[in-house]
């Protein structure tokens, strides 16, 4: 199952050097990031936006990736970035990202990061009339989301409509709140039920407008979806896929929908299609928010580790290989939901040789620590001393589950941009 790469990570595959280089400087499993086609991810959705002519902000889902240049994409490009915590908050403002830029999300915020937000004038969702009290009781000036619980959702998260209506009713619009309108996440990857959404929490604004509140804007939350795999490899994987594929047990939860046949800024275009959203929006001077994480990550990063040992195994009367690579399942994160992740690693430097079922396995002692348990047709019989390329990780893979368990070191992360002439490469900064 072949993914759709990136420009920039097909011209490292096709060269001889650099990523052997970037291997040999770093000693161990690292990841590389593409921070160009962050910024080209968010040019879609901004463009989504101007096509159908609504006032609309992209916020991206800081959790799916912490990595500096992601941050300062986003700076460059105008986009702003949702956090949920003061370290989140702090590491975006350090990549210049401006205040009034970042969107404070997740529950049961403390008061440091309530203070922290409020002085910087950050739009903060509260999640519970509690946390708004405690946002109340700093007596600063704050801009605010109220999270609305979607009807008919088991959500930990979020206001019920009692609670809502309470929270409307503490807030004076004359006084240092400033309660700007109303935000939802949903669970899937449904357009219809975010569009539906949305329109019902135009109604919220027009009805809070009346009590003396601006309620100008709405966020949608994430939930975009990417494309990793053409429609026929991931059909055939779903409709014949058998245990005899994995080494070991087969992972037991589903699977990310890899082939998204509407992904990212085309899915934003659906939800504003819907029952003439979009027009709604314009009619009322309604802002609208996404925050979109996995989706602005698509094709911005891979994952590369090097092969330390490789055995051969049977199951039946098929052999197949399973190596041992130099970091763990940590930095591959779907495998820690008892998931897999399915788009193939690249093999690299490519040699010819003979199709190789092939499972990966990690520099752990754990039985489980599985990278791949599926079988994977590598090109050829892997050896000591290759790379396995993971691609498309930038999106949550990496930084998930990340731990220096053993006391290995975490992988770095390395931004690659592509000159005219040839590829350059630097670590990526710190975390604040």
């Amino acid at each position: 199952m072949p993914s759709y790469v990136d420009h920039v990570e097909r011209r490292l595959l096709d060269d001889p050097q650099v990523l052997g280089d970037i291997a040999d400087v770093v000693g161990g499993p690292f990841h590389v990031m593409y921070p160009e086609r962050v910024a080209r991810n968010i040019g879609t959705f901004q463009a989504a936006f101007g096509a159908a002519g609504v006032d609309g902000f992209v916020y991206f889902g800081k959790k799916a990736n912490k990595a500096a240049c992601v941050a300062r994409a986003c700076a460059d490009s105008g986009a702003g970035i949702d956090v949920a915590s003061a370290g989140e908050l702090v590491a975006a403002l350090a990549q210049g990202v401006r205040g009034e830029d970042l969107m404070i999300t997740g529950p049961a915020k403390s008061d440091e990061l309530l203070w922290l937000a409020a002085r910087h004038r950050a739009l903060i969702a509260i999640d519970a009339l509690d946390e708004l009290e405690r946002l109340v009781a700093l007596n600063l000036a704050a801009r605010i989301v109220l999270r609305a619980l979607p009807d008919g959702s088991t959500s930990r998260f979020g206001l019920a409509p009692g609670e809502l209506s309470q929270a409307v009713e503490r807030i004076d619009p004359g006084g240092p709140i400033l309660l700007s309108g109303f935000s939802f996440h949903l669970t899937g990857y449904d357009a219809i039920a975010r569009s539906e959404q949305a329109a019902a929490l135009i109604d919220l604004c027009l009805r809070t407008r009346a009590q003396g509140h601006p309620a100008d804007t709405i966020s949608i939350g994430g939930g975009f979806g990417v494309d990793y795999l053409d429609a026929a490899s991931w059909a055939r994987f779903r409709d014949t896929v058998s245990d005899n594929w994995f080494h070991a047990n087969p992972p037991k939860s589903g699977y990310y929908p890899y082939h998204f046949p509407v992904p990212g800024a085309a899915m934003l275009t659906a939800i504003l299609a819907h029952r003439d959203l979009a027009d709604r929006l314009r009619d009322n001077d309604i802002r609208l928010a996404v925050e979109p994480g996995r989706a602005l990550l698509d094709r911005a990063g891979s994952s590369v580790f090097r092969v330390q040992g490789v055995k051969s195994r049977t199951v039946g009367a098929e052999p197949y290989d399973i190596l041992t690579v130099d970091g763990t399942s940590l930095s591959l994160s779907e495998q820690w939901f008892d998931s897999e992740y399915l788009p193939d690693p690249v093999l690299w430097p490519v040699h010819p040789g003979h199709r190789t079922p092939t499972s990966v396995g990690a520099s752990t002692c754990l039985e489980s620590d599985l990278l791949s348990r599926r079988r994977i047709p590598l090109p050829r019989r892997a050896r000591v001393g290759d790379l396995l390329v993971y691609p498309n990780t930038a999106g949550y893979q990496m930084d998930s589950n990340e731990s220096p368990f053993h006391e290995l070191p975490l992988p770095p992360k390395v931004v690659l941009s592509a000159g005219p002439d040839r590829l350059r490469w630097r670590l990526d900064a710190p975390a604040r």
